[in-house]
């Protein structure tokens, strides 16, 4: 039989001429990264130190990156393993925008293809794909009108239906999935997740008795905690079957079925006729899609007393209405399909146009960047773990998404804000005269 060492011999060959090419191309690059071939060689790029080495495991990836430079495919062959990543995955992501102002002429990409097509043959040197990339751009999903019922059920479940325990590798304690509250840089994500649902309660001025609507409840945590902590009665919301039933366990072990309930229901689908007192939503509204934001709102407004307070807690762009971008495209295809995202004004414009009241409005940028900082470490330290709930290509996805997500926020260029409105009445807002009661 012939080895693996045998077959590198004979399919290996020089690389100097890739070099070459390669560092013609790349001569006015500001930046600096390392690549690393499928021979061992290394070729040094731009005129920063590298903080970072890809490591390309075969030359079929770079022929088709030099034909197609689509960031998209780099990040599909991280997935699957064709390429990797030594050193710090945020720091290669910074070197993006280095990346992005460098235009390859097609002279520039004609020799670098021809430069690869004699590199090697990639069937005897490529590494086999990890996994297939789960990608949500399926025949399925492209049939269902875009954010009708089915369409968000099938949205839901590709995202959250992957496996609880999964989640619960990186999550906190309470597996709190939305951005946590860090009153110090240096606090554990369960002490800022557990300071979060605090501030949401205490911002809603949660009362004894009342009836509180929890709208995409994820895994439980909050209505749980409001009802524990604040005396409410709370019911929860979402379309994640994996979510349902996990909250279902944990108000059964937490003796509270009493006080607490949680429903597998569409928001459009609220009862008429039901009234709270108060309603949340955290991390919820980025999966309603622009257009039907007035629908969302209304059906928020319908199901609250006069003068009841609502907290939309979510992620906004720094621009408004529709954009592409190679982020959103990224996430739109492998994490969140039916993900859009606006402008914070806008997003209160809608809410004033169905009836609320804005009240108060806090930015939490820092404190998302935090939250990914955390939840990447934590997804990377149960690396093992993780392998066992999922593939290796759904774990490259998050962890690429997470890190790139955290730099967005880092950067400003998303941005996440807790949204506190009242549904309009005559009079005043039954609210305290300043926020000092948010912070005793």
């Amino acid at each position: 039989m012939e080895t693996n060492s045998a077959k590198f011999q004979q399919g290996s060959v020089d690389c100097s001429k890739v070099r070459h090419v390669a560092e013609q191309i790349f001569r006015d690059y500001t930046g600096g990264i390392k690549i690393r071939l499928w021979d061992g060689t290394e070729i040094t790029l731009g005129q920063a130190q590298p903080k970072a080495t890809i490591v390309v495991n075969n030359a079929e990836i770079l022929r088709d990156l030099a034909w197609h430079p689509d960031p998209l495919r780099l990040a599909e062959a991280y997935f699957r393993g064709d390429v990797d990543v030594e050193g710090s995955l945020y720091a290669l992501l910074l070197e993006r925008t280095h990346l992005q102002s460098l235009k390859l002429s097609l002279k520039d990409r004609i020799s670098l293809f021809y430069a690869l097509l004699f590199a090697g043959h990639p069937s005897s040197l490529a590494v086999q794909s990890q996994a297939s990339v789960r990608s949500s751009q399926s025949w399925k999903a492209k049939l269902l009108p875009h954010h009708s019922k089915a369409h968000n059920r099938e949205a839901i479940a590709f995202h959250y239906d992957v496996s609880n325990h999964f989640y619960h590798l990186w999550l906190d304690d309470q597996m709190v999935y939305s951005c946590a509250y860090f009153n110090e840089p240096t606090e554990s994500i369960d002490q800022a997740q557990h300071n979060k649902l605090n501030h949401i309660c205490h911002k809603l001025r949660l009362k004894a008795g009342e009836r509180f609507l929890d709208v995409g409840c994820g895994w439980g945590a909050l209505i749980c905690h409001a009802a524990q902590h604040y005396g409410v009665h709370a019911h929860g919301i979402t379309l994640s079957r994996k979510q349902y039933e996990y909250a279902n366990a944990k108000i059964q072990t937490l003796g509270m079925e009493d006080q607490v309930s949680v429903e597998l229901l569409d928001y459009r689908d609220l009862p008429k006729g039901a009234v709270f007192d108060k309603v949340a939503s955290i991390g919820m509204f980025e999966h309603v899609g622009r257009k039907h934001l007035p629908a969302y709102f209304h059906a928020v407004n319908s199901v609250l007393k006069p003068g009841g307070l609502f907290l939309n807690h979510g992620i906004t762009d720094k621009e408004e209405g529709q954009h592409k971008t190679v982020a959103m495209e990224f996430a739109k295809r492998y994490v969140f399909p039916d993900g859009e995202l606006d402008s914070v004004s806008n997003v209160q414009h809608a809410m004033e146009r169905i009836g609320f009241e804005i009240c108060d409005v806090e930015a939490l940028r820092p404190h998302y960047a935090l939250t990914l900082r955390h939840w990447v470490s934590r997804l990377e330290a149960h690396r093992a773990e993780a392998l066992a709930q999922v593939s290796e290509a759904i774990f490259r996805v998050w962890r690429l998404y997470m890190t790139a997500c955290a730099l967005q926020f880092e950067s400003g260029s998303m941005g996440i804000y807790q949204i506190l409105a009242a549904k309009q009445q005559e009079g005043l807002v039954d609210l305290p005269l300043t926020r000092r009661d948010l912070y005793q």
